[in-house]
């Protein structure tokens, strides 16, 4: 799966960001080691960053880090799952899911009073995937079973989720290295959802 792909040096003159500046929040762990992507050139080797994540990342720590540390921002950006527990109403209230979303939830697991920062994350995921338009219900229960299943193993890695379908079947993957994902060329990507963004957009929003 291929991810469009954008130099330290071209980073470093479009955001205006000093290279000791990015070294020391890569240390500060608010950049994943991953983004920091080694390729051969014809200078030798250059380092690469997904360009997408760090332009965003680099615009959130820009914007917030006066008025919160490199630390706490760090914490913020951990694909570590919070210790965060909030009932319907608080969802709702913080607009963090959509009423209609939950109501699939429950549909599926039955009623739930208090919501853990795992399921939040789960019915985020099924809000986005059905937003999305291209998995039907159906499909989303899959990515549901799938992240019951094997997401406490990956705790605390940055992972996606990724749906393929082929022959009119689907198929959904929890993966930790995105960037080596190939797939044939009858299969189609349907959806791919970055987990640790999603786990940043809900500790932002509580």
């Amino acid at each position: 799966m291929d991810e469009d792909l954008i130099t330290k040096k071209e980073l470093l003159e479009v955001t205006k960001v000093s290279y000791g500046q990015l070294y020391r929040w890569k240390r500060k762990n608010l950049i994943p080691e991953e983004w920091f992507i080694k390729k051969s050139s014809y200078t030798g080797q250059e380092t690469y960053f997904p360009r997408s994540k760090i332009l965003d990342r680099i615009e959130k720590i820009l914007n917030m880090k006066d008025g919160i540390s490199l630390d706490d921002l760090a914490q913020m950006f951990s694909p570590q799952l919070a210790d965060v527990f909030l009932s319907e109403d608080d969802l709702l209230t913080k607009n963090i899911v959509t009423r209609q979303t939950l109501t699939t939830y429950k549909n599926i697991y039955g009623e739930i009073k208090t919501f853990s920062f795992q399921k939040i994350l789960y019915i985020l995921l099924l809000e986005k995937s059905l937003l999305s338009g291209t998995i039907t219900i159906d499909e989303s229960k899959l990515m549901l079973d799938t992240l019951e299943e094997n997401y406490t193993l990956l705790d605390g890695k940055n992972c996606e989720i990724i749906f393929i379908r082929k022959f009119g079947i689907t198929l959904c993957f929890l993966i930790t290295k995105p960037n080596e994902f190939y797939i044939d060329k009858y299969s189609k990507i349907t959806l791919g959802l970055n987990i640790s963004l999603c786990i940043e957009e809900l500790k932002i929003k509580m």
